[in-house]
């Protein structure tokens, strides 16, 4: 095993905790930068250009058919094949985080629709669900099985947030586990079963799955409702005949103890995992092993590669396969120093030899990643904000170069801010104000200067009002500049006119002479 650090480019800020990396033939592709995608950028997605230990982040494109995908963090990931033997590669993405707190219930598909020379063009297609169709979530793992030449997505684990009727004002944005329900996803019809197994006891997040053939494995994980990251093995069977599926469990010895693992293949029948945590605040530093058989799984203990000392010493660290068994792995900066950066990387190569193209696609496991410990989890609604040094992606002619000079600074646009000095609008206690709000609070724009961005319930404004305001493009100034508003708007006085002097009123050698109501007249007129 070889671990080297990795320099990025300006772009460093869009890898945050929770991200995913998906392998397209050998190229790998950024998913899940935190915060909504700019407008120069709209898919939020990223070719992973690695040389020489050097990262470049450069803008992937979609074609004019494809949905839109927003940048969801811990979600469920995973390829897919239609069947064992077809050559077409694809990626489930299913729930996770968006930019603003909320969980999504939906299951995109990634796959390619062209590829030219190094750039590749995706189509992301949004596929619905009926039946069973599961609660949104993130922290869970989705897997695909192939059985009697069909194939089935697996579901499980995962969290979400309380029921609207447990919620409450101070814990609005609380979540808790999902119920240990195995969900059977069939991906051509968009219909979805939800199995009760008696062996799942506790809901689970933060695992760690691995699908071979019709088996899913699930080691490990965190349960909210315990805090313990139990040592446990769990071995789902799913047959597929003509009729309904057959979904059964079986407890095996030999499970760990981990959770937010990271899992990579090195081999058709090997994967070793790397980092989590076994306890809420102690990184798992061992590697283990996972070798499979036709009905077995044995995990090892292996060499532990040699870390740094900075690794050794972060409280946190978090990451992603990279496929061809090499792992990304990213922790905090010395935050001592005036000009340390955020985050550093390292590639950990877990397999000198290179994968064959068919062993790369064989792993349906889940990427596993978690927020940094549960009783310090990062703001994951807090508006991402490039760095002042961003100002643009390193790139080529091959790629479309990103350019955020237009771009508006969402630090201060985004929906959870303090708006002004008596803002009380807090993104934990946050429950709806107006009928009109459904996952985050009105805002209203002033007009006064450059223009800034007010919640209208900081700003006392009656319903009727805001929609007054809202329907149109009136102007509106905040309780705060409403006054040097008006001053502003306060018409000013036209300036006094001008009398000009009076002349004789009999002009000399005209020979007329002017009547008296002509006289009176021009009094007025020059009065």
């Amino acid at each position: 095993m070889s671990l080297q650090m990795v320099t990025v480019g300006h772009n460093i800020a869009l890898i945050q905790p929770g991200f995913s990396l998906m392998n397209f033939d050998g190229q790998v592709f950024f998913f899940g930068q935190k915060g909504w995608p700019k407008r120069s950028c709209p898919t939020g997605v990223f070719h992973f250009d690695m040389k020489q230990n050097h990262l470049k982040l450069k803008p992937a494109i979609f074609s004019k058919d494809s949905c839109y995908l927003p940048p969801l963090r811990y979600p469920a990931t995973c390829s897919y094949k239609g069947s064992i033997d077809s050559d077409k590669h694809q990626y489930i993405i299913h729930g996770g985080k968006t930019p603003n707190n909320e969980l999504s219930d939906k299951i995109y598909i990634m796959s390619v629709a062209c590829k030219n020379n190094k750039k590749v063009t995706f189509r992301c297609t949004e596929k619905d669900l009926v039946g069973d169709v599961p609660e949104p979530r993130y922290g869970h793992s989705i897997d695909v099985v192939y059985s009697r030449g069909k194939s089935m997505g697996v579901l499980f684990g995962g969290r979400s947030y309380m029921p609207s009727t447990q919620r409450t004002t101070e814990k609005w944005n609380s979540v808790a586990d999902c119920l240990p329900h195995v969900f059977l996803i069939d991906f051509e019809f968009g219909c979805a079963t939800s199995y009760i197994l008696p062996e799942l006891q506790d809901g689970l997040s933060f695992h760690v799955s691995i699908a071979r053939n019709d088996t899913v494995y699930i080691l490990g994980g965190h349960s909210l409702a315990s805090n313990i990251r139990p040592a446990n093995l769990y071995k789902i069977r799913v047959d597929l005949p003509l009729g309904t599926p057959a979904v059964n469990c079986t407890v095996l010895p030999g499970g760990i103890s981990v959770s937010s693992a990271i899992l990579t293949q090195t081999n058709n029948d090997e994967f070793v995992i790397v980092g989590g945590y076994q306890l809420e605040n102690q990184k798992r530093m061992v590697c283990s092993l996972v070798s499979l058989g036709d009905n077995t799984i044995e995990i090892s203990e292996m060499e532990t590669p040699d870390w740094t000392s900075d690794i050794k010493h972060s409280k946190i660290w978090f990451g992603s396969n990279m496929g061809n068994g090499t792992i990304f792995l990213g922790i905090p900066g010395d935050n001592k120093q005036a000009m340390s950066e955020a985050f550093y990387f390292y590639t950990l190569r877990c397999s000198e030899e290179d994968l064959s193209e068919e062993q790369k696609i064989v792993s349906n496991s889940q990427t596993s990643t978690e927020d940094p410990g549960d009783s310090t989890p990062f703001e994951d609604s807090e508006e991402f904000c490039f760095s002042a040094e961003a100002t643009s992606f390193d790139g080529d002619d091959e790629f479309d170069t990103y350019n955020e000079d237009d771009e508006d600074d969402e630090s201060v646009t985004g929906y959870w801010i303090t708006c002004c000095p008596t803002c009380d609008v807090d993104i934990n206690t946050w429950v709806p104000f107006y009928s009109t709000e459904l996952n985050k609070p009105a805002m209203i724009y002033c007009s006064h200067g450059d223009g800034h961005w007010v919640h209208a319930q900081c700003m006392d404004l009656e319903e009727r009002t805001l929609i007054h305001l809202s329907e149109g493009s009136n102007k509106y100034y905040c309780n705060e500049h409403v006054q040097i508003a008006r001053a502003l708007q306060t018409p000013k006085r036209n300036p006094p006119l001008q009398k000009p002097p009076m002349k004789s009123l009999h002009k000399k050698g005209s020979g007329k002479v002017l009547t008296p109501a002509k006289k009176s007249f021009l009094r007025r007129l020059f009065d």
